[in-house]
């Protein structure tokens, strides 16, 4: 541990006004920080393929990442929370901070090589949003999300916080080429499910038979949903089921919902998924009973 008392000091200008410092490179600001708070969010930053370049914080928190730091050559910089504050441009009550740098992205073929549940978004711009779906689809098992026109940036530092860090475990990557790109998701074999509020979709829990081996499930943004371009590229449009009187949930919490039936029936041994659930065929009857 480093003790830092000058909020001026050129070591923690990495964790300088952090408002802008998280913004990718082509953005007014913007350093592509990836940037980590709260002791659990770092824990997951270090464990992660992004390369930590330190860590800012009150000794007690510092204190906390002790064993996570002992591998690593990672400059742990202490502080009184008044000087954070100085130095962030806001007070920080989590009370510990990491930065690390960005790394490439993986490739479309990568993260869709050997998954069986794919997210793919949108137009999810909502930066509380997109974090709550990374860590929803880290909580049911879902290997990637693919990312569409209109998306806001999973590494802003919102989205990483409201993920618990989960973004950083999740593969991610953009898919070119929209709406396209679902056809080419459909050819390798994956059953591509747009997620809708729409009467005649099909109930989430009543899929046809062969749609639960490789699934995309399609979720589109908080006001308009899902363009007609992407619901006419997607093989089946899918409903959760509601209540009268009640026609949309918002877009994390549909998508949690979806995860959850659908890593069910494609990863029955995920520990997600207390049982394997019986699949209902659209006449009413069962499949795997």
């Amino acid at each position: 541990m480093i003790y830092v008392n000058e909020a001026a000091d050129p070591r923690l200008d990495d964790f300088r006004d952090l408002t802008t410092a998280d913004r990718r490179p082509d953005r007014p600001g913007g350093r592509g920080l990836v940037i980590a708070e709260g002791t659990v969010v770092v824990r997951r930053l270090l464990a992660s393929p992004y390369r930590p370049l330190a860590v800012l914080g009150v000794r007690r928190r510092v204190e906390e990442l002790a064993d996570d730091l002992a591998e690593l050559t990672v400059p742990a910089y202490v502080t009184s929370s008044e000087v954070m504050a100085a130095v962030v441009g806001f007070h920080l009550n989590r009370g510990v901070l990491a930065v690390a740098d960005r790394v490439p992205p993986p490739t479309v073929e990568s993260v869709v090589a050997d998954a069986r549940v794919l997210a793919v978004l949108e137009g999810v711009g909502d930066h509380e949003n997109l974090g709550s779906l990374f860590r929803n689809a880290a909580a049911f098992g879902v290997d990637g999300v693919l990312l569409g026109p209109g998306c806001a940036d999973p590494l802003y530092r919102r989205s990483v916080r409201v993920s618990m860090g989960n973004v950083l475990r999740v593969p991610f990557t953009a898919l070119p080429d929209w709406p396209r790109a679902l056809l080419g998701l459909r050819r390798r074999g994956f059953t591509v499910a747009a997620l809708t509020p729409r009467p005649d979709a099909v109930d989430l829990r009543r899929l046809p038979d062969g749609a639960t081996g490789r699934v995309a499930v399609l979720l589109g943004s908080e006001g308009h949903g899902l363009s007609e371009q992407a619901i006419a590229a997607a093989e089946l449009a899918v409903r959760i089921p509601m209540a009268p009187g009640v026609d949309s949930l918002n877009v994390a919490t549909a998508a949690a919902v979806a995860f959850y039936e659908l890593t069910a029936l494609a990863h029955p041994g995920h520990p997600a998924i207390a049982t394997p659930r019986p699949r209902q065929r659209t006449d009413g009857g069962t499949v795997g009973q």
